[in-house]
């Protein structure tokens, strides 16, 4: 995967990870009050969130696993 794939992908978790933090806090879902609830925007963002978080499960130059033994060594 090439880097710009990486930090779109590393950006997307990341939005999601802090967006989940506000619904677990606050309950306050960021993507839903900026794009409408259930919009055809946010449904889009979702799945592009989740598509990432697989991503850096599933694809060895995405995972940070990877990028750490790749700075140790």
């Amino acid at each position: 995967m090439n880097a710009f794939w990486h930090n779109l992908a590393l950006i997307l978790t990341i939005v999601g990870g802090l967006n989940w933090g506000l619904v677990g806090a606050f309950e306050f879902d960021l993507v839903a009050f900026l794009f409408g609830p259930m919009s055809v925007l946010s449904r889009i963002l979702y799945v592009l969130i989740g598509l990432s978080a697989l991503a850096m499960v599933f694809v060895p130059s995405c995972s940070l696993r990877e990028a750490i033994n790749h700075k140790m060594n």
